[in-house]
């Protein structure tokens, strides 16, 4: 018996599978793949381009032939390694770039394994499709409250604060592996591509649940260089917020402790100055230069904050005018008053979300 064929990525379709395996190359993959996919190439990335470049040179029937050979290799090794284990009921949607050659190659060696293998039609464009449809031509039905505050806020780690508490949060610099800021790169951790992060976020989108609030951090459009979609920008640019509300040396102090890994990184440190937008005179960039060679970063971040972080957020905040449904003042540099912090919120949240869930009852 062949395998089977599907045009259905839903979560809920997915789920099906005990497996959903990528068999384009490792470049492809990289570039963007289906939650939770296995990437299981029959051409690596130098034979795709050793059989790409032999089909425009060459000829198709050698290019076939040749690719033929390495997709037989490979899907033998995948059988004796990935897939070994794998017992009689064992169910894998099998997937290429469109559906075709690749995806069918091993798909069927699955299929006469004994395994109840299924092939995506269309492959990755039609997952690619899929996203498209939900976070750029359609509305989302889930509604959100933001944390919001001036940098060094602690905005981050309350978020995670509240998700241990049980609320359901969107994290969306963790999805975009940056923290949000010209300071914000990851060290050895780069950003997604911008197919990637849109992937990971409809997956964790489709995991909330709609009848609930959901709380994220208030980002402007762009997180390094991940743009927000505009079906989920559209939600979040009304959604109300809770400010939180912190001193500038505390602050400062927190941020010391949340950014060492740039402080520890002087060339890191120094590419962020370079893109500040309002770009410091030399006189400035020297003494901010000095307060590093001496250890003062405290004092660095102040300054940093002063020229550039809080007027940028003053000036976000007058163009959004999201509704303040709560003002929570903490120092986030003591971790005790985060927890404390932590808890106001999720009791501010709480009484939004029991108002949300009767007013919902009445319409019935």
């Amino acid at each position: 018996m062949g395998p089977q064929v599907t045009e259905d990525v839903s979560a809920e379709a997915l789920a099906r599978f005990d497996m959903v395996i990528d068999v384009r190359s490792p470049a492809e993959f990289a570039e963007d793949h289906l939650p939770g996919a296995v990437n299981l190439p029959v051409l690596s990335n130098e034979e795709r381009a050793e059989v790409g470049t032999i089909y425009v040179q060459e000829s198709r029937f050698k290019a076939r032939r040749i690719g033929a050979a390495h997709v037989a290799r490979n899907v033998a090794r995948h059988l004796e390694t990935a897939l070994a284990d794998k017992p009689g009921g064992f169910k894998p949607l099998v997937y290429c770039w469109r559906g075709g050659m690749r995806s069918n190659a091993m798909a069927h060696i699955l299929a006469q394994v004994g395994w109840r293998t299924t092939v995506l039609a269309g492959g990755y464009r039609t997952w690619r499709r899929h996203v498209t449809a939900r976070l750029y031509d359609g509305a989302l039905n889930l509604d959100f409250v933001l944390l919001d505050g001036h940098t060094g806020s602690a905005k981050t780690e309350l978020l995670g604060l509240i998700a241990e508490r049980g609320l359901q949060t969107l994290d969306l610099e963790g999805l975009a592996a940056h923290r949000g800021s010209l300071f914000g790169a990851l060290k050895d951790r780069p950003q997604p591509s911008q197919k990637l992060f849109e992937s990971r976020l409809l997956a964790a989108l489709d995991d909330l649940d709609p009848a609930r609030l959901v709380v994220a951090e208030a980002e402007s459009s762009k997180i390094g260089e991940r743009i927000l979609p505009p079906a989920l920008w559209a939600r979040l640019a009304a959604a109300p917020r809770i400010e939180l509300s912190a001193g500038q040396a505390e602050r400062a102090r927190y941020l010391v402790e949340a950014y060492r890994d740039i402080i520890a990184d002087r060339p890191a440190l120094e590419e962020a100055f370079r893109r500040l937008p309002v770009h410091p005179s030399r006189r400035r960039l020297e003494g901010w230069r000095a307060l590093a060679d001496a250890g003062r970063f405290a004092d660095l971040a102040g300054a940093v904050m002063e020229l550039h972080y809080d007027p940028a957020y003053d000036r976000s905040r007058r163009k959004h005018e999201r509704p303040l449904v709560g003002c929570i003042a903490l120092d986030p540099s003591d971790p005790a008053d985060r927890a404390r912090a932590a808890d106001e919120t999720v009791a501010v949240i709480g009484a939004l979300d029991a108002g949300a869930a009767g007013r919902e009852s009445e319409r019935r």
